[in-house]
């Protein structure tokens, strides 16, 4: 795969209202190389939002934590943390600094680099059709692909380790529902997917 950098996001683009970067983050293709420079890549297909004003469950909601320090920096930086014992979930932090949003990369479409995505989710490279429609299809999932965890946390996105470049400019079509797995502020309609993708999380 050879990179354009110059489809890379300005930092500009993170700093926007929240609600608009994630429905924006539709159809983006996030990449990540790794210290041996290998790339891995993959088209954002489900996203979810999360504020500090007005959602209960948002990590943000009661204020700064040593765990969600990263969602009150200035938009432009991940925020990752380790949930259920087991798994990473990576958030793209939006907004100006201190306002504490960010928004979850909830499913991926994996695009390049396919072998080593399967390497690091199933130990091994040879998979089913079956077994890549489910290769990064949840944020624990796409974390576990894509190598990501909590020595993330705080990465610039303007960085050449893992970065988001713009996407085809084919017109795709975006569904808006509520988010999945919370029990508060459920009625908010802050999950974004592209409509007719096979790697959606449900």
């Amino acid at each position: 795969m050879e990179i354009d950098f110059s489809k890379k996001l300005p930092i500009s683009f993170y700093q926007q209202d929240t609600i608009s970067v994630a429905n924006q983050l539709i159809g983006k293709i996030i990449v990540k190389i790794d210290e041996k420079n290998s790339i891995l890549a993959g088209k954002i297909v489900e996203v979810e939002a999360y504020t500090q004003y007005k959602d209960e469950a948002s990590h943000s909601f009661v204020g700064m934590t040593k765990r969600n320090k990263a969602m009150f920096e200035i938009g432009g930086i991940l925020y990752v943390y380790f949930i259920y014992g087991m798994y990473f979930c990576a958030n793209i932090v939006t907004n100006k600094k201190d306002i504490g949003d960010a928004v979850l990369i909830r499913a991926v479409e994996p695009i390049f680099n396919l072998e080593q995505i399967s390497i690091n989710r199933y130990g091994r490279k040879d998979i089913t059709n079956k077994q890549k429609l489910n290769l990064t299809n949840g944020p624990g999932k796409f974390c576990a692909g894509f190598g990501i965890n909590t020595t993330h946390n705080f990465v610039d996105l303007t960085s050449n380790s893992i970065f988001i470049l713009d996407g085809n400019e084919e017109k795709i079509e975006i569904g808006v529902s509520e988010r999945i797995g919370i029990n508060k502020s459920k009625e908010l309609q802050r999950r974004f997917y592209l409509k007719g993708s096979q790697f959606l999380s449900r």
